[in-house]
């Protein structure tokens, strides 16, 4: 199955029923790989990129959203820790507003994360912040992995699960199936909280991205460099993958991987913890 628009292509080994990222898809049922297999599963070096140097202005708090606190602990850092959870991964980058860096590494000491880690400068949107991380990766990084810092609730068997898939397509992301009917709309001149609709789109055509969004290093720079000769902005890096004509597999990740982008976000992430430190317990 393939995206038309994303280029993106779900698992055939998925559960059955998972569906087609907010984009149009058509079937294909050849299966062939990017290109070969990146690295090995024991030696390839992985790094992890959380920009994390935004404001957070849809959460309507002074404190941006990624240090906004979880049981006393910031979201960046709950979601840190889930990544560091993967053995697969070797080196953590977080790129953060200037201001925040040396705080942030301070904070971070006591984590004794296995891996290297590291905390940059990013910039004012998120494709600044990642291409100011990827400058500092390791020489030799074969995969990199690219998950928002308020994402916490991804679980290590879904980064590893994407990484398997990028490690031999190239290029994978997590996605959900969309459940709620998707219009496409366009807003003219209509009044600002009014828009038309011009077409539904079938859900089993769509599915909603997630990240980790993971690529191999090569393809991820090169579409960072065209996006900046090109002067192209996206909301995710698949987006500019996909602009080199580039596949990009969808694994099926889970509703509970929610970004906190929203005061009503913080009431389910609260609810979402408690569940997990019972199942712990």
């Amino acid at each position: 199955m393939r995206f038309s628009s994303s280029l993106a292509r779900l698992d055939p080994r998925r559960p059955r029923g998972f569906p087609q990222l907010t984009v149009k898809v058509h079937f294909d049922v050849r299966r062939q790989p990017a290109e070969p297999p990146v690295g090995n599963t024991l030696m390839s070096k992985i790094a992890a990129i959380l920009p994390a140097a935004g404001l957070g202005t849809r959460m309507g708090a002074e404190t941006p959203k990624q240090f906004l606190e979880l049981d006393g602990v910031p979201i960046l850092v709950h979601s840190l820790r889930k990544i560091a959870s993967c053995e697969l991964v070797t080196e953590i980058i977080v790129a953060t507003r200037g201001e925040e860096v040396k705080r942030l590494e301070e904070r971070l000491r006591g984590e004794n994360f296995r891996q290297t880690l590291r905390v940059v400068k990013g910039g004012d949107t998120r494709q600044e912040s990642v291409a100011a991380a990827l400058k500092h990766i390791a020489e030799g990084t074969e995969i990199v992995l690219v998950h928002d810092a308020v994402r916490p609730f991804v679980t290590r068997e879904q980064i590893a699960r994407v990484i398997e898939e990028a490690r031999t397509y190239g290029a994978a992301i997590l996605g959900i199936p969309a459940m709620d009917t998707v219009k496409e709309v366009k807003r003219a001149s209509l009044p600002e909280d009014v828009a038309l609709i011009t077409m539904t789109i079938p859900r089993e055509r769509v599915v909603l991205a997630q990240t980790p969004q993971v690529f191999s290093t090569g393809i991820l720079k090169e579409a960072f460099a065209r996006a900046e000769a090109d002067g192209i902005n996206a909301s995710d890096e698949a987006g500019l993958v996909e602009r080199l004509g580039r596949e990009v597999h969808v694994v099926l990740g889970s509703e509970r991987n929610i970004k906190i982008t929203k005061p009503a976000d913080l009431d389910l992430a609260k609810f979402y913890l408690e569940r997990e430190k019972a199942h712990r317990a």
